[in-house]
């Protein structure tokens, strides 16, 4: 029997060992980018003999989204690769960035999840000369391969995010990509775990507004610039885990025809006779970067009566700012949303993972 959304389990104090822990571990994602940030206050000598690179080739959890944020910057071509063998272009004049980090497939233990395959590719960059950045747990498999001469960020096994961002921060250092600031960003993280706290009533929790006009609907999510899609596509993925139901993200062309076949809303539905309609909702990740596609995309939705909402950035925070700052509150605010829906079915208990 299909879950029903009940908002009133949003302002319920008494939270179950699993909501709290989930919510929990939400509130500590600043913290954790702090803390790897930390480790890489000793390493800034240690990457100097890397240089400029003929190419960069990133592997592992979060590559789409390393090269999202090199990509307008980076002197040099990257590649964000998902094969377990590596392209035959690798060489020494190369450097490959492995974040070594297990993705926890949903509903399964930690201990399910697949061995990480980037161990391969860290092997054989090593054999073919290649310099190596590798952000992964002390004595893990891929610390142990990548050997002495790499330079290796020692991080906690399961923060992909935080992990990325200390990658990125020493890519910044290196010249690759943006200044990136691991306590900055933690920081703005910090503020949506304020913003989103669920002992904040609903009139003053964006997050929590957002879950209520997601409930009993089909998300539709868009984001303009490579960064507010890459934050829709991570959202989608939470939204689908906190729902179990589709979440469509996409780029405008697609979502047209989504939009254009809805059903008309009926005034006269009653949802505990008819049950929910389940009719489209569009929501746009909105980083501040002008885009003439949103305009048209929100005026043919509001034409077919589909309700248009927003995850906005916080006062702060502007289009100026460190773009991994920029993608972290737009993530985070996103990740409270689905966490806030999923607690409203009642299904927070059975997600293991945002």
């Amino acid at each position: 029997m299909k879950a029903i959304f009940d908002d009133s389990r949003l302002e319920s104090r008494d939270l179950s060992a699993g909501a709290e822990s989930l919510l929990r571990r939400l509130a500590g994602e600043g913290a954790r980018i702090r803390r790897v940030g930390a480790q890489i206050d000793g390493i800034g000598s240690a990457v100097e003999h890397i240089g400029t690179p003929r190419g960069v080739l990133v592997v592992g959890a979060e590559a789409r989204f390393i090269r999202a944020v090199l990509e307008p910057l980076c002197p040099v071509p990257i590649v964000a690769w998902s094969l377990p063998h590596l392209p035959a272009w690798v060489g020494p004049l190369d450097l490959v960035v492995d974040v070594d980090q297990q993705e926890v497939p949903w509903g399964e233990a930690a201990s399910l999840a697949e061995p990480s395959y980037t161990v391969g590719a860290v092997r054989e960059a090593a054999r073919r000369g290649a310099a190596i950045l590798v952000a992964t747990a002390e004595d893990s498999p891929a610390w142990r391969t990548a050997g002495g001469a790499s330079v290796r960020v020692p991080v906690c096994g399961d923060d992909p995010l935080a992990a990325a961002v200390a990658v990125l921060a020493v890519l910044g250092h290196l010249g690759l990509g943006p200044q990136t600031d691991p306590n900055q960003v933690g920081r703005a993280a910090d503020m949506i775990a304020e913003e989103s706290s669920p002992f904040r009533e609903m009139p003053f929790n964006r997050a929590k507004e957002l879950a209520c006009a997601m409930a009993d609907a089909t998300p539709l999510l868009w984001g303009g610039s490579v960064l507010a899609a890459r934050s829709a596509r991570r959202v989608a993925e939470a939204l689908r885990r906190a729902t179990g139901e589709p979440a469509l993200c996409a780029d405008a062309a697609e979502l047209l025809p989504v939009i254009c076949s809805s059903d008309p809303r009926d005034p006269f539905s009653d949802p505990e006779v008819d049950g929910p309609q389940q009719r489209p909702v569009l929501l746009v990740m909105d980083d501040h970067v002008p885009d003439p596609r949103r305009a048209g995309l929100e005026e043919v939705a509001q034409r077919f009566d589909v309700p248009v909402h927003a995850i906005d950035l916080p006062l702060g925070v502007d289009e100026d700012s460190d773009p991994v700052r920029t993608y972290v509150t737009l993530l985070m605010q996103g990740r409270y949303m689905a966490a806030y829906v999923a607690l409203g079915l009642g299904r927070l208990d059975d997600v293991v993972q945002l």
